[in-house]
């Protein structure tokens, strides 16, 4: 994809993820396990050999769940976010919470500045501010950076590992669509139960 054509792309993107989730979850899935608002969800995924899936989404997951085909630039973001949480020695619940996160902020792009779609000055693949402290405009696209920054803001979230993903995302985050995280949980969890052992 030509450059003028990849940021027109990602300047329109940029108008959804500034604004959150206006119509809920992506029509295209409803064929997804769906409850009413705030109910839990038993997960549809098989089990994967080594990894209990139990740990990855102890609640079931909340809601209507939408689902993105990755690209390889996503899968490696992905995976790195995976490994970042493994260094920081965080359990693989972390990875889902953390990947989750991504999804809706940024679809597990490491975006750059939007201009004029922008939120503020948000970067990278949690969409962190440096004007918010989250560090510089290089560290917050550094995928490995950004990633142990947000787990360094969940760890300091009383309880977190035993709270609903989008109340242990939203913690964090401060977003105005607090609610919107817990639709990419099933995702994230497929990603780190098929990469967490590779």
């Amino acid at each position: 994809m030509n450059t003028m054509l990849r940021k027109t792309v990602l300047g329109v993107a940029g108008l959804a993820f500034t604004g959150g989730v206006f119509a809920g979850p992506i029509a295209a899935h409803a064929d997804a396990p769906t409850a009413a608002a705030g109910k839990p969800v038993a997960a549809v995924q098989a089990d994967k050999p080594g990894v209990d899936m139990g740990k990855l989404i102890p609640h079931g997951v909340q809601g209507a769940q939408s689902k993105i085909d990755l690209n390889d630039e996503q899968t490696a973001n992905a995976k790195a976010i995976i490994a970042a949480t493994k260094k920081a020695g965080l359990p693989e619940r972390a990875a889902v919470i953390s990947i989750a996160t991504s999804l809706q902020e940024s679809k597990l792009e490491n975006l750059g500045h939007l201009g004029d779609a922008n939120d503020h000055d948000s970067l990278g693949l949690f969409q962190q501010r440096p004007s918010s402290g989250w560090g510089t405009p290089e560290q917050i696209t550094n995928p490995e950076y950004a990633t142990l920054a947000f787990e360094k803001g969940l760890k300091q979230v009383d309880g977190w590992q035993d709270m609903p993903l989008t109340k242990a995302a939203q913690t964090v985050q401060v977003s105005a669509y607090p609610d919107a995280y817990a639709q990419w949980e099933q995702q994230a969890a497929d990603l780190v139960a098929q990469y967490w052992n590779s």
